[in-house]
């Protein structure tokens, strides 16, 4: 992949595409390559950062006046988590762009959430040391608007599904879910993990990740879009049943 089309997928023509290079450039390449550690992402993943947190903070102080100091860092924390960044680095397809030596290819660093963050907060640094604030600004609110409307509009962080899925069965006087590894395929340096959460002997969600950790929490999301089916929350058909998996981090 060119940097002509990572410019083209954010609507950005770089004045000085050195900025958009070194924004890609991870430390092993250098290791690997020669260079010098300073020339990898990693300073301009410090400046992406606080510009991230500059916009997100930006919106929730202007969007949601009602919530205080303590609230609104809850939500803007999860708004920038290591996943939710992954993820919009995801959607720019950032993972084919990046240099990598090739060990850290061969681990499958492409699809790593802490690199993957990373390399968007250095791309966000590029684009505001080459094009301004107003520029990155506009590049954060595009990749973060659909969580960012999400939190604004309920006025609360995004559900943690495997702590939301806990409250619901133990308000029933039930005991919390366990989550079982049902298989894992796939290479060793990429693996898909399948798990089921299970209550009382009874499988009531399944969920797929590239970490098991991103599995169990689609089983519990799983398990929470069919808790209102039963009153006990325990559907009947999500035991065996071939119900909709949730994938994360594919």
């Amino acid at each position: 992949m060119s940097l002509n089309d990572l410019e083209s997928t954010i609507g950005t023509r770089f004045l000085n595409q050195g900025l958009l290079r070194q924004a890609l450039i991870h430390r092993s390449f250098l290791n690997e390559n020669g260079g010098q550690p300073l020339d990898s992402y990693e300073r301009m993943e410090f400046l992406g950062d606080a510009v991230v947190e500059l916009v997100v903070s930006t919106e929730l102080y202007q969007r949601l006046p009602g919530l205080d100091e303590g609230e609104m860092t809850k939500i803007r924390a999860a708004l920038v988590c290591r996943e939710s960044l992954a993820q919009v680095a995801r959607h720019l397809q950032l993972g084919g762009h990046l240099l990598l030596g090739k060990g850290e290819e061969g681990s499958g660093g492409r699809e790593r959430d802490s690199i993957l963050a990373a390399a968007f907060e250095a791309l966000v640094a590029a684009v505001y040391l080459d094009q301004g604030y107003s520029t990155a600004q506009a590049l954060i609110q595009k990749g973060l608007g659909v969580a960012l409307d999400e939190c604004c509009q309920r006025g609360i962080p995004p559900e943690n599904p495997k702590s939301a899925l806990q409250e619901h069965f133990q308000a029933q006087g039930k005991p919390a879910p366990r989550y079982q590894l049902v298989s894992m395929e796939g290479p060793a340096h990429d693996p898909l993990f399948t798990v089921e959460a299970v209550v009382d002997g009874q499988v009531v969600g399944r969920g797929q990740g590239r970490k098991k950790g991103d599995a169990e929490r689609a089983a519990a999301a799983d398990a929470l879009s069919h808790r209102d089916l039963t009153e006990a929350g325990i559907p009947e058909e999500a035991s065996g049943a071939a119900n909709p998996i949730s994938t994360l981090q594919q």
